[in-house]
Formats: C-alpha cells, sequence, structure tokens
C-alpha cells in the first residue's frame, strides 16, 4: 500500500494530501499547526509530502533515503526536474 501511495502522490501530489487529512490521522503528529501544511499544499506539496513520508515512516531519522528524497522533492517543487518555466516559453 505504501508504493501505491507513493506512486499516486507523484502524479497527483494535492490530491493524496487531501485524502489523506480527509480520511486519515496521518498528518496529525508530523506538524504543530495549521500554517505550515496549508503553504506546502499550494505551493510545495511534493515536499509535504516526502517530509510526511519520512516523519510517519523513518520516525524523523534523516540519515540516507530520507534526505534524497527530500531534495529530489524539493527539486521537483522548484522546477528543476521536469518541465519548469523555461520550457513553457
Amino acid at each position: 500500500m505504501p508504493i501505491l501511495l507513493v506512486i499516486l502522490g507523484f502524479f497527483f501530489p494535492r490530491v493524496v494530501i487531501f485524502c489523506l487529512w480527509i480520511f486519515t490521522s496521518w498528518f496529525s503528529g508530523v506538524f504543530d499547526g495549521w500554517l505550515i501544511p496549508l503553504l506546502g499544499f499550494f505551493f510545495m506539496p511534493f515536499t509535504l509530502f516526502w517530509y510526511a513520508i519520512a516523519i510517519h515512516y523513518y520516525g524523523g531519522d534523516w540519515s540516507g533515503i530520507p534526505t534524497i528524497g527530500m531534495v529530489i522533492a524539493v527539486l521537483l517543487d522548484l522546477g528543476v526536474i521536469g518541465k519548469g518555466a523555461k520550457s513553457r516559453s
């Protein structure tokens, strides 16, 4: 099930984040407030999704796979990987 969640999250990150927030308590222990998840939902959904995965599955241990995944997620959100603003113009 986690693999399916990651695959769907890669193609539809906001839909998966919304469904996880509505139907589960997956984000309840990850963030203290509501502002950071809200900003992440609109501006950096891949980073928000990967951060929640890293905290949920790895317990906040940032050595190895969680760090590499976070770097990839930030690069995806910034448009460095994939179709960025340069390819649109």
